[in-house]
């Protein structure tokens, strides 16, 4: 293995393990910011209107994000800044007050806009070395121990509390556990910096060399692919809603069922990462990833139908299948805007990516939430058609990308 290869493996894992910990903080608190606030004296109002507000803002202000780390090269320092905003989540720990703690669950979104296009243009500037697929599979496989980790925190810590509902100190005392995985986040994004600080040479290739400062053709028809294809994929907050209301599963099965789905997260994006570096490295085009997309509107079919059913096996298989779709969104997803933008414009093109993703999230469950008012079965009628959709501009994307050599 040569040197730049061993410093692209230690940047990814360094980068693995900065999303590792920081996972444990901002996800540990998401699975509880809603009890929170109601102990607070929120009413669901509220506590929907934060929770849509925050999560669209964590993906809209991207746009602006990448665009000013292209233009800056900042993106160390706007890694720095946006990981160091989650110090948010362990001040919930200090909180009484509700309007506070909502400053708090905005900020920490905030936060995670700011770095997301600046850590994902280094990431991916590393994963040139090793296999952009491959290489963000790693990062998402790591990323998920803590994803499944930090909501454990607080459930390991009320069973030791014992049985009766939570106080107010209960959750303070929770959110002040998460000052220590903030601290290691943020030493990891030093050795990270200290071990590659100009990553930028990890992608110094002739072929580099001659690419457009211009975002392509493809990576639009991308763009308008991931918005559909997102639009129709049920959040789990919604599912978690169903199966809650429903009475499918009981309150300590629906996050082991959101744990099991984590698993399966990672596990696909490691296979699928893999197989996205294959198709490319045979086809000697690397777009050809791209057609790997598939299996994301494929699958999407099948989740609305079992996940909104009443039969607990179903609903699980259906959870296993949303599991894998996730596991493709967080790595062929993001893969693909290494391969698909110029260098120049990688911080730009991760922006608009995700602003597209955050904005179909936030449509798509709001529809599907009105929906749901109405009829399990308009649910499942539209989030199918909007797949099928899908599937149509996956053919379209397809079309250009075999017609492309790049």
């Amino acid at each position: 293995m040569n040197v730049q290869k061993k410093a692209a493996f230690k940047l990814i894992l360094f980068f693995g393990l900065v999303s590792l910990f920081g996972d444990i903080v901002y996800e540990g608190a998401r699975s509880v910011n809603g009890p929170y606030l109601k102990t607070l004296g929120a009413n669901a109002a509220i506590v929907g209107l934060v929770a849509g507000l925050a999560e669209f803002l964590g993906y809209a202000v991207r746009l602006f994000a990448g665009y000013f780390a292209d233009k800056s090269r900042a993106y160390w320092l706007l890694t720095f800044v946006g990981y160091g905003m989650l110090i948010s989540v362990p001040l919930l720990s200090l909180t009484g007050i509700w309007q506070v703690a909502v400053v708090f669950i905005v900020v920490e979104r905030l936060g995670k806009a700011i770095r997301s296009p600046a850590r994902d243009t280094i990431l991916s500037q590393a994963t040139k070395q090793v296999g952009t697929g491959f290489g963000f599979a790693i990062a998402e496989a790591l990323d998920q121990i803590g994803a499944i980790a930090g909501p454990l925190i607080f459930t390991v810590l009320f069973m030791v509390l014992g049985k009766g509902e939570r106080s107010l100190g209960d959750y303070q005392y929770g959110y002040s556990l998460l000052w220590i995985p903030l601290g290691l986040v943020l030493l990891c994004i030093f050795f990270a910096y200290r071990a590659v600080p100009h990553p930028e040479v990890l992608e110094v290739t002739p072929a580099k060399i001659q690419e457009s400062d211009k975002l392509s053709k493809i990576f639009w028809i991308y763009t308008i692919f991931t918005f559909i294809t997102t639009l129709g994929y049920a959040n789990f907050a919604l599912i978690g809603f169903h199966l809650k209301a429903r009475q499918v599963l009981n309150d300590a099965q629906i996050p082991l069922f959101y744990a099991f789905a984590m698993g399966v997260d990672a596990i696909a994006a490691l296979s699928i990462g893999k197989i996205y570096d294959i198709f490319k490295d045979r086809s000697g085009n690397e777009n050809a990833g791209l057609t790997t997309l598939i299996v994301i509107p494929f699958f999407s079919l099948f989740i609305p139908v079992l996940v909104f059913s009443t039969k607990s096996a179903l609903v699980f298989t259906g959870v296993i299948i949303w599991g894998l779709v996730m596991g493709c969104h967080e790595t062929i997803m993001k893969s693909a805007i290494a391969d698909l933008t110029p260098i120049k414009k990688r911080g730009t093109g991760y922006g608009i990516f995700n602003s597209a993703y955050g904005l179909a999230i936030f449509i798509g469950s709001a529809l599907i939430g009105l929906l749901y008012e109405r009829s399990i079965g308009a649910v499942i009628s539209v989030s199918i058609g909007i797949e099928i959709v899908a599937i149509a501009a996956f053919f379209v994307l397809k079309k250009e990308v075999l017609t492309s050599k790049k």
